[in-house]
């Protein structure tokens, strides 16, 4: 009977339309109906994770903040059971949903409610979640292009066709160059 039971608990499966909570039940189960099962924490939870869905398991390392399982077993099981609830009151609200009446205002009560939830659960996961780390990464630095100052053109002022025959242009280079100077030393 135990072997049986280890075996079922390692080739556990998440079922086609089978919910996260229903998954988390149906492995603890196989887990308390074989107390001696020799799995280790760490092992249970690998098995768990590789047996879901791929939406779960994608659910799961955003919970997490990365990969899901590079977290200590204790992280993984609070995420779990956390995850756990939240979809097991979104089934249980399914379920009372599906049995109102279309009327507006209950119809305006569920969607009340819904929003309630919705606000709880992300106040939940903002609590959850580590402050992030300032990054050491030098913000990205534009790139400084020549403009033309008369014509706004994509070229320099040096450049312009415009100011190809100016007279002045020599002097302007010349203060130009004079003020970078004045400014930079």
């Amino acid at each position: 009977k135990t072997t049986n039971l280890r075996n079922e608990i390692t080739r556990f499966q998440q079922r086609f339309n089978e919910s996260f909570y229903e998954a988390w039940e149906r492995f603890n189960d196989l887990l308390r109906a074989c107390p001696h099962h020799g799995f280790f924490e760490l092992h249970q939870l690998d098995t768990f994770y590789n047996a879901l869905n791929v939406n779960d398991q994608d659910s799961l390392n955003s919970a997490a903040g990365g990969n899901f399982l590079d977290k200590m077993p204790r992280e993984c099981l609070k995420i779990i059971e956390c995850k756990s609830k939240v979809r097991q009151t979104r089934a249980k609200a399914v379920v009372a949903k599906v049995g109102t009446s279309s009327s507006t205002p209950s119809i305006l009560y569920d969607v009340a409610e819904l929003k309630d939830m919705v606000k709880a659960l992300l106040l939940d996961k903002k609590n959850q979640s580590p402050a992030p780390t300032p990054s050491t990464t030098p913000a990205p630095v534009k790139a400084v292009e020549s403009t033309c100052v008369t014509y706004g053109g994509a070229h320099s002022y040096q450049n312009c066709p415009a100011t190809q025959e100016n007279a002045y242009r020599d002097n302007i280079q010349e203060y130009v160059s004079q003020a970078a100077a004045a400014n930079y030393n």
